[in-house]
């Protein structure tokens, strides 16, 4: 059950958060800064996306109670979502639901701090990320153990956005295009049974089948 959980924690956050993906993004808005600048950069941007995935993690339940959404219909929407992105990497396309639009991207050249936007949001933490943690902090179901284990993944794709972002122009020249593309197909894919797994939950938790 733990690894089942470990498992599919992973690869919603490596997808949806999309470290690798984000490598080359980041170098090419922070193209012109100097080391320190890029490094700072990167710290702030995560760091940002840290706390709000994290708050999150712990009221987005009660945002959805207060807003009189079901957990079945949260599930089966973040499923959905979740769908979504992973066609998205599956066809090797941009959307803004896993990275900035074209339109936000030109606005990004032009600010001198991007870490807020868009490299904290949406590119960290975007729709996806949010859909993801609200949906596996609900799956944990009030087990300490397994919020735990939701989180220090969560924690551990976050480290490893950060070290992707510090290194971004060594690991896109080792990866390349054409490996960063077999990699997000591989986990879109990944991606696309466990958001039907949403999906199915959310149609069971909702009680249509018993109606």
């Amino acid at each position: 059950m733990m690894t089942d959980l470990v498992l599919s924690t992973f690869i919603a956050f490596f997808v949806t958060i999309d470290p690798i993906g984000l490598g080359p993004m980041f170098a090419a808005l922070t193209a012109g800064m100097d080391a320190r600048h890029r490094r700072r950069t990167a710290v702030k941007g995560v760091l940002i996306g840290t706390g709000l995935l994290f708050g999150f993690a712990f009221i987005g339940e009660l945002l959805l109670t207060s807003l009189g959404i079901g957990v079945g219909a949260f599930r089966i929407a973040g499923g959905i979502l979740l769908l979504l992105v992973a066609i998205d990497m599956v066809f090797a396309r941009e959307s803004g639901l896993r990275t900035a639009t074209a339109e936000e991207k030109e606005e990004a050249t032009h600010k001198e701090d991007i870490s807020v936007f868009p490299l904290a949001i949406p590119l960290i933490a975007g729709p996806g990320a949010m859909t993801s943690v609200v949906l596996l902090m609900g799956r944990a179901d009030g087990d300490v153990m397994m919020q735990a284990t939701v989180l220090a993944v969560l924690s551990g794709v976050l480290l490893a956005t950060l070290f992707v972002l510090i290194f971004a122009g060594e690991v896109s020249k080792l990866l390349g295009v054409t490996g960063i593309n077999v990699i997000n197909r591989v986990l879109g894919i990944l991606l696309t049974a466990l958001a039907c797994q949403f999906i199915i939950d959310g149609v069971i938790e909702s009680g249509v089948l018993g109606r």
